[in-house]
């Protein structure tokens, strides 16, 4: 199993920005694919981007593209969410996600990630 330990909760207003980190440990980092998640009450968990193992492939959500961008340090054990032109209805707890799976794959389901991060809460103001 890998810790993941979010950080980077805010509130901020409506266009502004801002960046979560998610440090992870106990196992090699860079054998697992990452991704990023998102709650708000009352709706399902899902995936906002995804980072394969080596960072060569990536995912976002319809609704983030454009805006959000996400990276990874496998020498900082360390995988990032930079959000840009917040709107309120990014508003919702955020989780990090590792998978041990393809080098080359960026996994986008909640079913595909077997560890997770305790979750860190992002407000966006209108």
């Amino acid at each position: 199993q890998v810790q993941l330990v979010e950080s980077g909760e805010g509130l901020v207003q409506a266009g502004g920005s801002l960046r979560l980190s998610c440090a992870a440990s106990g196992r090699t980092f860079s054998n697992y694919a990452m991704g990023w998640f998102r709650q708000a009450p009352g709706k399902e968990r899902e995936c906002v981007a995804a980072i394969s193992r080596g960072g060569t492939v990536t995912y976002y959500a319809d609704s983030v593209k454009g805006r959000f961008t996400i990276s990874r340090d496998n020498a900082k054990n360390t995988v990032y969410l930079q959000m840009n032109s917040l709107e309120p209805e990014d508003t919702a707890i955020y989780y990090c996600a590792a998978k041990d799976g393809s080098i080359r794959i960026a996994y986008r389901r909640t079913y595909e990630y077997n560890n997770w991060g305790q979750g860190t809460q992002v407000t966006v103001s209108s």
